[in-house]
């Protein structure tokens, strides 16, 4: 994406949001729902710039992705070489694909309770969930990308004595390449819904789950929201920065968009 694509791209994310922020201010000055339960975006604007100043916002922030990011390390650490093991051996795929369809429509916050009772409270429990949320839709999009190679690809390769090492990095990866960053953005998503969800529920300390969790106790709906908009500030500079670079990196600059549209 050149300069002034990704202006652009940005220019219409801003109105996008702007409107949602127009809409919500409309209804919260209506009076149709008490100021404490729908602040006005000046009052979340202010508890934001409170907890971004003292700190105590950014060390649940943190506190948050740390957990995230261990379990999304994991879950990539297992998810892709899986993958790759089921699209290329028909006994790996028999033997692990029965159990990610009847694992996977089991949403990731049910096991909280089981994995309280089985690990205690804690960052342990928040960190097996995001594993188990984002496992299976980086297992299964690497399946499916690693399966959807060009077999004209593969023997061509083949052809021109490319060894198994060669034809796995030269072919396979580039083909599987969309299917692969598909299925991290999916797990990213499940993954961060996951251990906020997690930490509100798993009484952890620290974390912007347990911020809203605690917010809430009190009704206090101003710092619940500003909580949010960190939340979603946090996922939408993943997506638009570190999964757009990748994606520059990766598939536009082998040209396998295109491919992977044909």
């Amino acid at each position: 994406m050149k300069g002034g694509e990704r202006v652009r791209s940005l220019r219409r994310a801003m109105i996008s949001i702007g409107a949602a922020a127009l809409c919500y201010e409309l209804v919260a000055r209506s009076g149709y729902f008490p100021a404490a339960l729908l602040p006005t975006i000046p009052a979340v604007a202010r508890a934001l710039m409170v907890g971004i100043a003292d700190g105590t916002l950014l060390t649940h922030a943190l506190s948050t992705l740390s957990r995230m990011l261990f379990g999304f390390g994991l879950a990539i650490l297992v998810g892709i070489p899986l993958g790759i093991l089921m699209a290329r051996f028909r006994a790996v795929e028999n033997f692990f694909l029965p159990l990610a369809s009847a694992l996977m429509p089991i949403p990731s916050l049910a096991w909280v309770p089981v994995f309280i009772l089985w690990f205690g409270l804690g960052n342990p429990v928040a960190v097996l969930v995001v594993f188990y949320a984002a496992t299976f839709p980086m297992l299964l999009n690497t399946w499916s990308g690693v399966r959807a190679v060009n077999p004209l690809w593969l023997r061509a390769a083949g052809a021109m004595g490319a060894t198994e090492r060669a034809m796995f990095w030269k072919v396979i990866s580039p083909g599987a390449s969309p299917f692969i960053i598909s299925g991290l953005r999916q797990a990213f998503l499940r993954a961060w819904i996951a251990v906020v969800g997690a930490e509100a529920l798993a009484a952890s300390d620290w974390g912007l789950g347990w911020v809203i969790f605690d917010a809430k106790e009190f009704l206090n709906a101003d710092l619940m929201l500003a909580a949010l908009v960190v939340i979603g500030a946090i996922g939408f500079c993943f997506e638009r920065l570190v999964f757009g670079a990748i994606e520059r990196a990766t598939v536009l600059r082998w040209g396998m968009m295109h491919a992977a549209k044909g």
